[in-house]
């Protein structure tokens, strides 16, 4: 849930499905679909299908267990090298670094003081975790990151590493070496009239239940016919809605 979603948006939902669905044998029992109603609200709703099909992978192939080593969690569908990595050292506490659009600002700022392409961001934020200390270490660098090396604003004269930052060494002037660093945001396109706002009110639709003709229409209306013709179309491909005897409706499995 927070990949690319800020922590108030996700704490309802987060704290919601852990109550009912409290592992991964349940979570896969309940079916993709409850799990894609579960995720309204927080956008990127291909983390919702990845999310359930990983737990059908942990049940058929791990025992309903999360694994704990990097090669198997990162062969679970939709687990990526940042939540493989965060699983391990906030779950298991593996001497492991995890890398976000926050880490990847401190480290191309104070550590290197350049830009950094994503294999030598990693392996530099790696070297950074002393023995034992994952769970710390990744725990104070995500929120360093995020509430004083900010992207905007950083607060520098605050900073903890000001004496050793390397921009800050160089005179902290333009450009700033996390513009161009591997993982760091970049400025999203307008939301009002976009192809995330035509996806976002088809998912809003189905998620009461099947979509007749007559309410896919009055979104076309209301959005434009090609735009949610192409929303429909690209869930569709993605596995989230399907079509069944003239509606459109949240695919189950």
């Amino acid at each position: 849930m927070l990949q690319q979603t800020q922590v108030s948006r996700a704490q309802h939902a987060w704290s919601s499905l852990l109550a009912d669905l409290p592992n991964p044998a349940a979570a896969a029992a309940a079916g993709q679909a409850d799990i894609v109603r579960r995720w309204e609200g927080l956008g990127y709703n291909r983390r919702a299908v990845g999310l359930y099909r990983a737990a059908v992978a942990m049940v058929e192939h791990h025992d309903g267990t999360v694994p704990d080593s990097l090669p198997e969690l990162l062969a679970l569908p939709g687990v990526g090298p940042y939540t493989a990595r965060a699983v391990l050292a906030f779950a298991f506490e593996h001497d492991v670094a995890v890398v976000d659009v926050n880490v990847a600002r401190v480290i191309s700022r104070a550590v290197a003081g350049r830009p950094l392409s994503a294999a030598i961001l990693q392996r530099t934020a790696d070297g950074l975790v002393g023995e034992g200390d994952g769970w710390r270490h990744n725990q104070a660098l995500l929120d360093h990151g995020a509430l004083v090396c900010t992207a905007r604003t950083p607060s520098c004269e605050g900073c903890t590493l000001r004496r050793s930052c390397a921009w800050r060494r160089g005179g902290s002037t333009a450009p700033d070496p996390a513009a161009t660093t591997a993982g760091t945001s970049r400025p999203q396109s307008r939301f009002e009239g976009s192809q995330r706002q035509a996806r976002g009110a088809v998912l809003t639709l189905v998620r009461g239940g099947p979509a007749d003709a007559a309410a896919i229409e009055a979104l076309r209306r209301r959005h434009g016919e090609a735009r949610i013709d192409a929303a429909i179309d690209a869930l569709g491909a993605e596995g989230i809605v399907g079509r069944l005897d003239g509606t459109v409706l949240l695919v189950d499995r």
